[in-house]
């Protein structure tokens, strides 16, 4: 049910609206990471996102890359001066920051539930080992009273300049977190006015039918195998299971058990008429194992207008029944570029390979602590249902590390970040799965770079480097979790004929 405001919560609101936009427009004192940029710290930022790129962890490979050395992934501007990591530790960090004086009227008048919206990072040098990094922080706005699926809440902007020790710009970051009373959101089932929300129970899948002769699969199922059967004699895969080997007629077999991987040889997308106990869109995929066999499955994870014949795919699961699991597959993890895509090569258009990524407890609490985030929501599960949220959350650091090193795995060793653009939409709870896709929408050859790119040694043998912008989105279960758009300075390369610049 919604939150209703009687005349008593107007009169507070209005007079807590008045003491909010009083501080709009108030600058914070410069604040200084207690800590340089460290390697240990890049490292445990790059284990917890899985980042292969060696600019950030290998000294050899570093120094003959596009930087001549170790540098900090560009996502991580923003952590090292995070709270905790601020000069002189936790006492009076908060004191003199207008966004804190924010947060800590809007606690104390009950809008105690928070989550990141938006991250809007722009990088200006990359950090180094050493580098001491300081902020300065702005805030620019608050909105007034909003009503959201999460609760009546305000969105509270902030701008942040960073800066390393010589005063140079490190980079500028605009973040954006909605500030709501827990339990004023929209339960699941509101609807217009007169309506009766349906809180009858989803029906379940059909439940599938085999005899004993085909237990040995169902079983395999159930322990994240997939059995193919083999017929002993003849060496021949065969799927579904069946009685006899189709040429020899020999009744011997066994099963080995498939990698999981494959691509997609066909599908269609049957829209009616639609049954209850299925998600739409929904996407009937024929899929061909590396072991030769094609089996039909449901593909996961992608729009079916990303869908592709021949793209990658792997096999993911499906516990249907408390005692029936399926075999459903979803676009595989591209493997890192091997070199560095050239401008060259891209063109404006380009799908970006889908890639999923499992929201894994681990992940969701290994990225907080990798980027220094020690806000409960994000590793304590009962704080998090205090605050109106059903689990914990992942932070929006994490997010932003996910997309880049995505981007990163896409683009080659030889790329640079130049800008992450963020906005979050629903939130990344453990035992989902968020998949990544994207395509280009921009593509700047022989562009006149500023300070961003100041750091390049040109690793291509022109030096000469152009920007593409790719537009994309997260999306799990619930919705889009991720959405924005990136710029990436890539080595001009040379294009194809008739290729337009």
């Amino acid at each position: 049910m919604l939150w209703r405001m009687t005349g008593d919560d107007a009169v507070a609101d209005s007079a807590l609206d008045a003491s909010l936009q009083a501080l709009v427009g108030r600058q914070g004192t410069v604040q200084v990471a207690g800590d340089p940029v460290d390697g240990p710290a890049i490292r445990a930022w790059c284990d917890a996102m899985s980042e292969g790129n060696p600019s950030f962890t290998d000294e050899a490979a570093a120094a003959a890359g596009p930087h001549g050395g170790i540098v900090a992934p560009p996502a991580t501007l923003n952590m090292w001066t995070m709270p905790d990591r601020i000069e002189g530790g936790t006492a009076g960090r908060d004191t003199d920051q207008p966004q804190h004086a924010a947060y800590q009227l809007l606690d104390d008048a009950g809008f105690t539930g928070v989550v990141a919206t938006n991250s809007d990072q722009a990088y200006e040098r990359h950090l180094r080992p050493g580098d001491v990094v300081s902020a300065q922080t702005t805030l620019s706005g608050i909105s007034p009273q909003k009503q959201t699926a999460l609760g009546i809440g305000y969105f509270v902007t902030t701008e942040v300049a960073y800066a390393n020790q010589q005063g140079e710009a490190v980079g500028s970051l605009s973040f954006r977190v909605f500030k709501f009373r827990p339990g004023t959101g929209r339960s699941r089932g509101d609807g217009p006015a007169g309506t009766t929300p349906d809180d009858s129970p989803r029906p379940e899948r059909p439940r599938p039918r085999w005899n004993q002769d085909q237990a040995w699969h169902w079983e395999g199922l159930r322990q994240r195998e997939l059995r193919i059967q083999r017929f002993t004699g003849s060496g021949r895969l065969v799927h579904p299971p069946v009685v006899a080997d189709p040429v020899t007629h020999s009744m011997d077999y066994d099963w080995v058990v498939a990698t999981g991987r494959g691509f997609l040889y066909s599908w269609t997308a049957p829209e009616h008429p639609k049954a209850p106990a299925f998600d739409y869109p929904l996407v009937v995929g024929l899929v061909e194992l590396e072991e030769g066999v094609r089996m039909v499955s449901n593909i996961v994870g992608v729009p079916p207008d990303q869908l592709e014949i021949g793209m990658p795919l792997e096999v993911c699961w499906l516990d249907s029944h408390d005692d029936v699991t399926l075999h459903q597959f979803r676009p595989a993890r591209i493997e890192r570029r091997e070199g560095t895509l050239t401008m060259g090569e891209v063109t404006v258009g380009d799908p970006l390979p889908p890639c999923p990524i499992d929201v894994t407890r681990d992940l969701v609490v290994l990225g907080a602590l990798a980027t220094f985030d020690q806000q409960d929501v994000h590793h304590d599960r009962d704080a998090a249902r205090a605050k109106g949220l059903p689990d914990i959350i992942m932070n929006i650091l994490t997010s932003s590390g996910l997309v880049a090193r995505w981007l990163g795995d896409w683009a080659g060793d030889g790329a640079v970040l130049r800008s992450l653009r963020i906005g979050l939409g629903v939130p990344n709870h453990p035992g989902d799965v968020m998949t990544m896709t994207g395509s280009v929408t921009g593509s700047v050859a022989g562009s006149v770079m500023g300070s961003a790119a100041g750091s390049v040694t040109g690793s291509v043998e022109t030096g000469e480097v152009g920007a593409v912008t790719v537009s994309f989105v997260g999306a799990n279960s619930l919705g889009s979790h991720v959405h924005g758009s990136a710029e990436l300075v890539l080595p001009e390369g040379r294009r194809g004929a008739g290729e337009n610049a």
